[in-house]
């Protein structure tokens, strides 16, 4: 199944890298929420290929807004995002990523995040690590949040955020840099692969984070919600780190 994914991965990427930077009609979802014509193909490739080879797995799709189900009671679910950083992609700013997550009565098993404009295919199966192209990846060495280099995203509906100014304030302050690059699933790939220390954000949805979580952890990261209980997928918020800088991340979030 692993190897499904990542051709299928690379598959949808193709179709977005074929109309990258080309006029495309684009949609809002929301106020600041985009969907652009590429998403919809790349989720009609991946919908369609799940389809046909594995009938009887539910899948849920961003795009789709709902989740799609031939066996009601299936205990596999496939979790897509076709293009994580479709605002980035509507712009021409190379950063952007098609995410598939597989779980099986409610853990993830597999992980996928394939970014086409570097060629790039982070992969993870449930006990058996994390690989970029091919090579095992870990998470980053540093042990000191002045030193470390995190990431956010800004959640859509950031102006109703009060503590989010807040919590970027405070890791501006005590880490080495911040970047915001607006793909979370590329974020904690890049965390996976040791590019970042740490990552939080709120307001994701599981087909965000479902790929990126199993990286993570396949990689030797810790992955909790801001207070440090466990993570779900289903309920952010997400905070995601190397492990060292975990707990000084935890104490930044809770400061006043």
């Amino acid at each position: 199944m692993l190897n499904f994914a990542i051709q299928t991965a690379r598959d949808a990427g193709r179709v977005l890298a074929e109309r990258f930077g080309r006029a495309i009609e684009v949609n809002n979802k929301g106020d600041i929420d985009l969907v652009t014509e590429s998403d919809l193909a790349a989720e009609r490739l991946i919908v369609e290929r799940i389809k046909s080879y594995y009938p009887r797995h539910t899948i849920l799709a961003e795009e789709s807004g709902e989740t799609i189900a031939v066996i009601e009671e299936s205990e596999w679910k496939w979790i897509v995002d076709p293009l994580d950083g479709t605002t980035n992609y509507a712009h021409g700013y190379p950063c952007f990523c098609v995410s598939i997550a597989l779980e099986r009565a409610g853990t993830v098993e597999i992980g996928v995040i394939y970014d086409p404009t570097r060629d790039e295919l982070f992969a993870a199966e449930r006990g058996q690590g994390a690989t970029l192209n091919g090579r095992s990846v870990r998470v980053s060495e540093t042990d000191d949040l002045n030193r470390a280099l995190l990431c956010t995203g800004f959640p859509y509906n950031v102006r109703e955020r009060g503590d989010f100014a807040r919590h970027f304030h405070n890791f501006i302050m005590h880490a080495q840099g911040v970047r915001r690059d607006g793909s979370a699933a590329l974020d904690l790939a890049y965390v996976a692969c040791g590019r970042f220390d740490g990552f939080w954000e709120e307001g994701l949805n599981p087909w965000d984070v479902a790929a990126g979580v199993l990286l993570l952890e396949e990689a030797g990261g810790r992955v909790s919600r801001y207070d440090g209980a466990p993570f779900d997928i289903y309920t952010p918020p997400i905070l995601a780190s190397n492990g060292l800088v975990h707990e000084d991340m935890m104490h930044v979030l809770n400061m006043k």
